[in-house]
């Protein structure tokens, strides 16, 4: 049962669990019954989460994770969820995954705000446990005192990628954003030693990122990616990896919530490097204010007088 995943690909995860149920030792099996008895909750839960449903600890929940060949609970997660997911692709509509199953057409409101939620804190949650803070504390420090930084990200990674950009801007770093690969490219050979390149991808695998980040490491920058996957491609080339969490999974509900890990890791790592460069960026930010202050709308303009 310690064989490798790879080594077992014919078997499924589940039941590799079941045809080794017996050689588990009893706290290991109450967190296999777990799994076995609900695995969609199994690919959703935290290793805390989980730890709590199977009345074990964090550490049982590593080990049970170890004798199966995984590295850790988050590939795990991953081989579950890939699992059920396929197991119920046959019975899901065109709503289900591009709206999701939890949410219904008919539906009110108050419901949809709430299943988004639950749906978003559980990411965030999941990325809390994940994200190396170490690893935020090195790219902050470069960041903070590199000579150029540049951020990449294509399609729906874009937009992490702009707000990383944008945050970097403001407290006055010298940062570019690039999101079609020839501009890419080309800013990325002007790269050098000290400087920082960061690409957003959820999935790690977008040929065109991958391929981004590989010329800005080859001129020496420091590179560093932003993904849920910290065995993909990008996380294979890179220096830093930074780990947002993040469902396996078509559904449209849980690509936004993973987009919206991937910007809580970007605010932080934004506000990481602005505490490093606290009296310049107060400064960047001042100016930046000062500039503007003529087309701020005064209390009159806001209320629809004069």
């Amino acid at each position: 049962m310690t064989d490798a995943p790879g080594a077992t690909a014919q078997i499924g995860v589940l039941e590799r669990i079941r045809m080794g149920a017996s050689e588990l030792s009893d706290a290991m099996s109450k967190v296999a019954g777990q799994v076995l008895a609900d695995p969609e909750a199994a690919a959703r839960a935290t290793i805390m989460d989980l730890a709590e449903l199977s009345g074990t600890s964090p550490g049982t929940i590593t080990r049970f994770c170890r004798h199966l060949g995984y590295d850790g609970y988050a590939a795990l997660r991953v081989a579950i969820a890939t699992e059920t997911g396929r197991a119920s692709a046959r019975h899901e509509t065109g709503w289900d995954v591009n709206i999701g199953r939890e949410i219904g057409p008919d539906d009110p409101l108050d419901r949809v705000l709430k299943q988004l939620i639950t749906i978003d804190a559980a990411m965030l949650r999941d990325t809390m446990d994940l994200l190396d803070l170490a690893a935020v504390e090195r790219v902050a420090a470069a960041i903070a005192a590199a000579r150029r930084v540049d951020v990449y990200g294509v399609g729906s990674s874009a937009i992490v990628a702009r707000e990383l950009q944008m945050g970097f801007y403001r407290t006055g770093v010298a940062a570019w954003v690039w999101t079609e690969v020839h501009d890419a490219l080309a800013s990325a050979a002007i790269l050098a030693e000290g400087d920082v390149a960061i690409a957003a991808s959820v999935s790690g695998t977008t040929v065109e990122i991958v391929e981004m980040l590989s010329e800005a490491g080859s001129r020496g920058a420091l590179t560093v990616a932003l993904t849920a996957f910290p065995h993909s491609p990008i996380a294979e080339i890179a220096d830093v990896t930074l780990v947002s969490a993040s469902r396996q999974t078509d559904h449209r509900a849980d690509l936004l919530a993973a987009r919206h890990s991937q910007l809580l890791v970007a605010d932080l790592v934004h506000i990481a490097v602005a505490q490093r460069r606290f009296p310049e960026a107060s400064e960047a930010l001042e100016s930046r204010a000062r500039a503007v202050v003529g087309h701020r709308p005064t209390p009159r303009t806001r209320n629809g007088a004069g």
